[in-house]
């Protein structure tokens, strides 16, 4: 346990290490710009101010902290006790705005006047048109076509907000092709705009850098569990894991305890039960391929966990058994959020319902106990996918 509070103190070891996987992996004309990501970040992290001035806005603007919620209900349907984070009552309704909020002051420090993102879901495209508008910077968002399709109210969300989307027609529209053209401009467009990575991914030190500005929901989560309940912390602490930012910001509140950390993969997109090592996206890590190494497509229900690959440090958390990682299929997803609206009076996003999903199901067969206790992170609400359960209906 020591290993992993030091881990967690301080960065990766190296060019951004998590054990063997994470590193830096990028056209030749990107490594200034990295090193200038990198060098800007851990001086905004070491100042005082910076750390103030994101506070301040987390706590005024974003709507921070946000509650632990008991379900009731369903507890006592399923013979726990289950507390849901929720990061859906965030402003944007996300996760994905708290590492936008401080990855958009660090730009704005660094004297860059736009904003370069992908999203899949658009919640992090939503975020980062957000934090533009607020600090008076463009914005531009790449998003898979097939993604625009099914995600038009976010799309919409973004362009009133004043940010310019662009479609990504390539390879399976997705938020893989989203990813790889947002950092084909960067290259283009390093001298005036940062590139603001939604996820706990890519070339370091993005996956560092994603995870401390993403672990105040761990850091909130612990706290407020030791407030409201008898032992210090729960037995279990539950999130989805598409690239990973929302589950390595929750898991990072809590590697130092004996809590068990569960990562929920969609079934489609299961990069660390069924990827093999290789490179995506500047990083090393768990990816989904073929015998050739050529990234295979990965599916999901929703469109945030639509991504072959996974963040180093759940990797790496993986193979050293600290966080143990399932998955949930999309029929399970769907049920799981029928459900929990119906016990809960919660509509959550169907990224957060593969979480939800697993403790169901482990609830059922016992692999959670009959009187545990449950921290599940819900990552966002489920505005953005009433169309598509609208159709399954």
């Amino acid at each position: 346990m020591d290993q992993l509070v030091r881990a967690d103190a301080r960065p990766p070891s190296g060019l951004g290490r998590f054990g063997e996987y994470g590193g830096r992996f990028v056209p030749e004309s990107l490594v200034p710009a990295c090193d200038e990501v990198e060098r800007a970040f851990a001086e905004a992290w070491a100042d005082p101010a910076f750390h103030a001035e994101l506070h301040h806005i987390l706590s005024v603007y974003v709507g921070r902290p946000t509650p632990l919620t008991p379900a009731a209900r369903l507890s006592a349907e399923l013979g726990i006790t289950l507390l849901l984070k929720r990061e859906d009552l965030t402003h944007t309704g996300s996760h994905k705005i708290n590492n936008v909020t401080g990855q958009a002051l660090l730009a704005r420090r660094m004297g860059k006047r736009r904003l370069i993102a992908e999203t899949g879901a658009g919640q992090h495209g939503v975020a980062t048109a957000t934090a533009g508008a607020l600090l008076g910077m463009d914005v531009t968002v790449f998003m898979g076509e097939r993604d625009m399709q099914r995600q038009e109210l976010n799309v919409f969300r973004m362009k009133m907000l004043g940010a310019e989307v662009i479609p990504v027609t390539a390879g399976s529209r997705t938020l893989k092709d989203a990813c790889s053209e947002a950092f084909r401009h960067w290259v283009t467009a390093v001298e005036d705009s940062y590139y603001c990575l939604g996820s706990a991914l890519g070339p370091h030190p993005y996956p560092w850098m994603v995870r401390q500005f993403q672990r105040v929901i761990g850091d909130e989560a612990r706290a407020q569990y030791a407030g409201v309940m008898s032992s210090a912390t729960p037995d279990f602490v539950v999130a989805c894991v598409g690239g990973g930012s929302n589950a390595a910001g929750t898991f990072a509140g809590f590697l130092d305890t004996p809590a068990r950390l569960i990562g929920v993969e969609a079934a489609g997109g299961a990069a660390i039960s069924a990827g093999r090592n290789g490179v995506l996206h500047g990083f090393v890590s768990k990816v989904l391929q073929d015998e050739h190494g050529q990234i295979e497509e990965a599916h999901s229900i929703s469109a945030g966990l639509d991504y072959p690959g996974v963040g180093p440090e759940h990797a790496y958390l993986a193979d050293i058994g600290r966080a143990t990682y399932v998955t949930a299929s999309d029929d399970e997803v769907v049920a799981a959020t029928h459900r929990l609206a119906r016990a809960e009076g919660i509509l959550c996003a169907l990224e957060s319902a593969h979480a939800v999903a697993w403790v169901l199901r482990a609830a059922a067969d016992g692999t959670i106990p009959q009187g545990a206790t449950v921290v599940l992170t819900l990552s966002g609400r489920g505005d953005k996918d009433m169309a598509t359960l609208m159709e399954l209906s």
